[in-house]
């Protein structure tokens, strides 16, 4: 079956950098699929090559298996990270206007309801909270109906009730068998949304797959996680290694009984240890560093 999006040895080069080096996957119809990456990865540039919105320097991106053309800019919905709403136009009057630019599409009560606007359909945009701001910028990306999704980071800077009920959305979108590409820094969002990953580093994919079989893949083990002022003294000697992450140490290892053993020989106290399953954020730093990118 031909896949609803893919890319074959996408490269694109800048003066001085190649941000996308040879990147090749294919997105099935009807999947939410996950782009991640450290900043400077490359994964912007390769969507907006997906998007049409920008040209590689060699390789393709296919829609159904042909060129991006005028059925995929008729089939594809895009919400960009960064979007300006018009002023003094309603939540109602911005849809109605986008409505008009295509010659089919989904009437703008549905997107009110399905996007959960009808408190705000009245509301002048530059009255809309961020969470608001974010629901009507799906409801504008979804205005044609479209087959294809683009979510570029759509719920950065929303607070955690928002998050939620965004991805409440996505999921009730996904439900409708629409296929999703989604970028995003949240790797719980990733982890509760994406049925497949691919996690790109400087222009190359070096993961992809169910994000559930990757962690199964790369780890053996479980983290232990306790406050470092409840760690006496200094780390050197213990047997296990430990990582300090802020103002906590973590232990990783596969043998939980034994680490139980070896903290209470230290004399460290329990009473706020935690023991984690891995999960993508640990995954997300093994494999591209704790090194912060700019």
């Amino acid at each position: 079956m031909t896949p609803v999006l893919e890319v074959r040895n996408l490269v694109k080069d800048y003066p001085g950098v190649r941000a996308v080096d040879g990147v090749s996957f294919a997105i099935e119809a009807g999947t939410c699929f996950g782009l991640l990456g450290p900043n400077g990865a490359g994964k912007t540039t390769t969507v907006e090559i997906m998007e049409g919105v920008t040209t590689p320097t060699s390789g393709e991106a296919l829609y159904r298996g042909e060129p991006l053309g005028a059925r995929f800019r008729a089939e594809a919905g895009i919400q960009f990270q960064k979007t300006a709403l018009q002023d003094f136009l309603t939540v109602r009057e911005t849809l109605a206007m986008f409505r008009g630019l295509y010659a089919q599409g989904r009437d703008v009560d549905e997107l009110i309801r399905l996007c959960a606007l009808e408190q705000v359909a009245a509301r002048d945009n530059r009255k809309l909270s961020g969470g608001q701001q974010q629901r009507l910028l799906l409801a504008i990306a979804l205005v044609n109906d479209p087959q294809v999704l683009f979510l570029d980071e759509p719920t950065t800077g929303l607070d955690p009730q928002a998050r939620h009920n965004f991805w409440d959305l996505i999921r009730a979108i996904k439900a409708e068998q629409r296929t999703i590409l989604l970028t995003t820094h949240y790797m719980e969002e990733a982890y509760f949304l994406c049925d497949v990953i691919a996690i790109m580093d400087r222009g190359r994919i070096i993961a992809q797959g169910p994000p559930s079989r990757l962690l199964k893949e790369h780890f053996d083990d479980v983290v232990l996680e306790l406050p470092r002022e409840d760690f006496p003294g200094e780390a050197a000697g213990f047997p296990l290694p430990l990582l300090q992450a802020g103002d906590r140490l973590e232990i990783s290892t596969a043998d939980v009984e034994g680490a139980l053993r070896a903290l209470l020989d230290r004399g460290v106290p329990l009473g706020r240890l935690r023991i984690r399953p891995r999960n993508l954020e640990d995954l997300f730093l093994e494999l591209t560093g704790r090194e912060l990118r700019t």
